[in-house]
This record gives C-alpha cells, sequence and structure tokens, in this order.
C-alpha cells in the first residue's frame, strides 16, 4: 500500500486570484513583509499497488486527467509506502 500526496498549483504564468485576496488580506493584518501567496489544492490518495513505478504511472494519469488542469496548474507528488496492517 502506497500513501501519495498531490500537490496543485497555478503555473507562474497564471494569475491567482484567491492568492491575490489573502495577500491583501495578509497585507491589512499589518504583515508587509509578505510578498506572494498561491492558492493550491492539496490530495491524499491511498493505492494498493505491487511497485513505486505503477504507483506513480497512475498518479499521473489521475492528476492529468482530473485533479489538475494542465493548461493552467502544475502538480508534483510525493510516493511514500505506507507499512500493511494485518
Amino acid at each position: 500500500m502506497y500513501l501519495v500526496k498531490v500537490y496543485v498549483t497555478y503555473k507562474e504564468s497564471v494569475l491567482d486570484p484567491q492568492g491575490e485576496a489573502v495577500k491583501g488580506a495578509v497585507h491589512r493584518l499589518g504583515y508587509q513583509n509578505v510578498s506572494d501567496i498561491r492558492i493550491g489544492k492539496y490530495f491524499e490518495i491511498k493505492v494498493a499497488a505491487k511497485d513505486n513505478d505503477s504507483v506513480a504511472a497512475e498518479i499521473e494519469e489521475i492528476c492529468d486527467k482530473l485533479l489538475a488542469n494542465v493548461n493552467m496548474e502544475t502538480y508534483r507528488y510525493e510516493i511514500t509506502e505506507m507499512e500493511d496492517k494485518d
């Protein structure tokens, strides 16, 4: 069993209106040193597979087809093997 943590964010070239709104609120709270805030999505996916390579291939497909809009967003993921709890 594998645990995959997927992080999806806007590409640097895409305006992030939510991030800009949060940055404005942070500045109004007096934190003027904050220069940028980007909002993203986070997913935890448990995958029952035999090897890391097949997990990576499956996660790539899921991200490309469902979790990320590849025209506007980029993603990265971390795969960790979980202990079997029998």
